[in-house]
This record gives C-alpha cells, structure tokens and sequence, in this order.
C-alpha cells in the first residue's frame, strides 16, 4: 500500500517515487493500469455501466407491476404506458417511459437467497452458489471474484486507464460490516478494482441521493444532506496535511500540482519503467480531471442528471466510460438506500424514483445522441427483489413495506448492441417467481462478459497459474 509523502515539500526518494507508481495519491494502484501488466487480456470495444440498487428494487412498484392482483399485492402506483406499446412501467418513472425504445427489461431474473450479504455476493459476482467459507458481513480471501475485478483482469486498458471502477463507495452498513462480492476475493487483493470513494455515507444514518433526496429509513422522513459532500476521487493526503486544513480547494489543488511534479521528475531521473510513468501522467491528464469534476460540470448537465449523488454519480461513470474504462460499477445509494421494509410507497415515491428516472434518462440522452449507446451496455439491478405481499413491522416503521425477495426482481439493461423496447421473461400473477423464461445471476454476467469481449472459453490464473472458469451460463437470450 502507498505510503503518504511526509510533506508537500519533503525530499521524494527513489525508494518512495516507485512507492508512488502505485498511485497511492488517488487510490489508483499499479494493478489498476492493466498496461503495466503483461497479460493476454482482451481488447474490449466496447463498455459496461452496471448500476447496482443496494437493499433491492421492488419489482411490483417499478418495473413488474401487477394491476390486477389483491391489493395487499398490488401496492399504491398505478402502471403508465410508455412508447412501446406493450410495455408499461410505474408511473414515477415518467422520463422512462419516454425513453421505452432504448432500454428493455428482464423480468424474470431469480436466485434463493433472501438476506443482504448473501445476495450481494451472488448479484456482484454473478454466481448463485455461495463460497466456501462465506462469512455475512465479512469477505473472505476465497470469494469469488467480483465481476468488475474479473474485467479489470480480463480486459486491456484504453488509454491508460484502469479497466474497471466501482463508484462512489464500498458497500459496508453503519456498523461497519462490509458486503462480499464487490473484490477480487480469490483472485488476489492486487487484482482489486479501482474503488473511487467519493461519498460521505458511511456511518451514517442517511440514505437516498443527498442533498436533495436524502431520508432516514427509520423514520420515514428527509433528512437535511446539506452538509453531506460529494468529492472524489478520496485522494490520500500527505501526513501533517488533515482534512481541515485542506477545505480550501485552491490549496489542494497547488498540493496536488507540487506531488504530481515532484512525481514526474522522479520517474525521469530513475527511469521507471514506461507504466509507472503512464500511471503518474494519470494525475495530471485534463481529461481525468474533467471526469471527476462532476459537482463543477455545467448548469445544464446538473440540471438533466440531478444535483444530487445519484445525478453526479452516472455523470462520473459517463464520462470515465467516455475516457476509456471499460465497466464502471455505480453503486446507486449508500448501503441498503431500497431496503424499503417500511414506508416503501413514499420512500420509493418522494426519494428513490425521481433521481434514478432522471439521472438513468440523462445517461441514455448522453450516450444515445453521442453514437455510443451501441458501444455502451447499461445493466441496473440490486441484490433482489421484494415480497409480493405488502408486509407492516410496527415496532420498526410507521408505515408498510415490502420484504426481502429473491425469488424475482427485474433487470434493466440497454445499449452494447441490445435492442430496446423488449421483455424477457415474466413473473406469475403475484410477481413472485418467474412464469417464463427464468434467468439467473449467471445470465446476467455471461451477458456483461460477452458485451466486453471476453471469450466464453477465457480463463483467469491464480498465483499457481491455476486457470478458473468466468462464464458460468449462458448470455440472456433475446436481447439483440
């Protein structure tokens, strides 16, 4: 791990300039610039977004709605037609509907497992059997590979850029229990995705897109996220230099400037290799600075993505796709942000389907009207759904909810060359299990996979060499 400088304006060793190749300023370590690594990975063409929904979407007040079944099923939202015909989504998701014949759904995506850290595993690491040795709350060295680490090893880097980010936080709960799937488990911590931190959440008890759609699960209500900051990347300062004394950005920015160069200057004097030297560079490219700077971007993209964590979020993951990373992870709301148990109408209605449908709208917009919805897969899911019937636990919440289920939930996916405006699959008459068609976490990743070039028969090697397997099923049939 990279040691912090001592000062902004201590001598830089050679000892600690090859420490910086690590890119410790920024989180970035070497493992992330696939160009340093002299591998077989594939070239992709194209790029991935996966949107991850922690605590899990409701199908029935989303996406699968079931006007016709009991009330204690059916729930308060009514369904809205959009532009394909036979398709019809709930009404809080207005600016989707609009936008039916770019996307298109899977209703019919399962798997067994109904508590979080268990689902998490499955849904991050496309693979529905567990791990030997899984622990709830704690990642072991032997769970499988996330699917962002399996890209990150499986696919070359464009532009010197790290192939696969997970963004804007790890998913852990207030208490500090940390959810398995999002590493690279048997792979090797030095196979790690880049993790960009750049969300307060943690430890809190807020939940939703802050400032603007910020709520506390327990009592039902908005909380004030004023005071919450979106900053990223989570740069490592050096030591003396603590967060108060940085607040002025303009410090931080000349402290920046005086690392990079003393950076650059060392890697000539000490002829690090060409990867150490693109990795540096990573700092001080104009094009990274931008992808970042998304709480500065202009008043128009605000407007259209949304001032708020979830709007910032798809617009960083926009434009690092746009600079060459080939799977941007967007974890959309902090820990369990659509565990909705209590008050799930009014959660979903006033806090989580504004921001998503305008945030998700303003991604596709982007990509569309630039040609790269083609080259571009969007896949958004959570760890699984919720219960068909409508469930009320007083001595927690107010109002009612809906459960854990993961017996269905619905996939939205769109661009990499899948066509919008179709169903796969169906759910039964409560929207309990699949009536057709069922896919399984499997389906999903061999689909991002194949969007990205890997092979079917791609393998990835342990530290013996040792090949394993990364297509578990087959792509989702039907899509393209």
């Amino acid at each position: 791990m990279f040691e912090p400088l001592a000062s902004p304006h201590a001598h830089l060793s050679r000892r600690t300039a090859i420490q910086a190749g690590t890119i410790g300023l920024m989180g970035l370590g070497m493992n992330h610039v696939q160009a340093l690594r002299a591998d077989t990975g594939t070239k992709s063409a194209k790029s991935c977004i996966y949107i991850f929904l922690s605590g899990g979407l409701a199908q029935h007040d989303s996406f699968d709605l079931k006007p016709n079944a009991p009330d204690n099923v059916r729930g308060e939202f009514n369904p809205i037609a959009t532009r394909t015909p036979e398709i019809q989504i709930c009404e809080h998701l207005p600016l989707l509907a609009q936008r039916s014949r770019l996307w298109s759904l899977v209703r019919s995506l399962t798997h067994p497992f109904n508590e979080h850290f268990e689902a998490h595993m499955v849904m991050l690491s496309g693979r529905t059997q567990l791990p030997p040795g899984f622990r709830s709350g704690k990642p072991q060295p032997n769970d499988w590979p996330s699917i962002a680490a399996i890209t990150g090893d499986k696919t070359r880097a464009r532009n010197n850029m790290p192939p696969a980010v997970v963004l804007p936080e790890i998913l852990k709960n207030p208490g500090g229990q940390v959810a398995s799937g999002q590493f690279a488990g048997e792979m090797g911590s030095h196979r790690e995705p880049w993790f960009v931190e750049a969300s307060p959440f943690q430890g809190r008890q807020s939940s939703g897109a802050f400032p603007t759609y910020s709520f506390n699960h327990l009592k039902e209500a908005a909380t004030d996220g004023s005071e919450l900051l979106f900053q990223a990347p989570n740069l490592s300062l050096p030591e003396g230099l603590h967060a108060g004394r940085m607040s002025n950005r303009v410090e931080l920015l000349n402290t920046l400037e005086q690392q990079r160069r003393k950076l650059e200057q060392a890697a000539s004097v000490a002829e690090l290799d060409r990867h150490r030297q693109a990795s540096i560079s990573l700092l001080a490219d104009p094009k990274v600075q931008h992808a970042f700077d998304v709480t500065n971007a202009s008043d128009n993209a605000q407007d259209r993505y949304g001032r708020n964590s979830f709007g910032w979020s798809l617009l960083m993951a926009r434009r690092l796709v746009d600079i060459g990373v080939n799977l941007v992870q967007v974890n959309l709301g902090n820990w369990n942000s659509w565990d909705t148990h209590g008050a799930n109408f009014p959660k979903l209605k006033d806090f989580l389907l504004p921001p998503t449908d305008r945030a998700l709208s303003a991604l596709l917009d982007d990509l569309n009207e630039s040609g790269q919805l083609d080259d571009t897969l969007i896949v958004m899911a959570g760890e699984f759904g919720r219960t068909p019937r409508i469930s009320h636990l007083p001595q927690h919440y107010k109002l009612p909810g809906r459960d854990h289920w993961g017996g269905a939930q619905s996939v939205l996916l769109a661009g990499g060359g899948i066509q919008g405006g179709r169903v796969i699959g169906a759910t039964d008459k409560l929207g309990a299990y699949p009536a057709s068609e069922p896919q399984k976490p499997e389906n999903m990743a061999a689909t991002i996979y194949e969007t990205l070039g890997i092979p079917e028969t791609a393998a990835w090697y342990d530290e013996s060499d040792r090949p394993h397997q990364i297509y578990y099923g087959q792509p989702i049939s039907g899509l393209t």
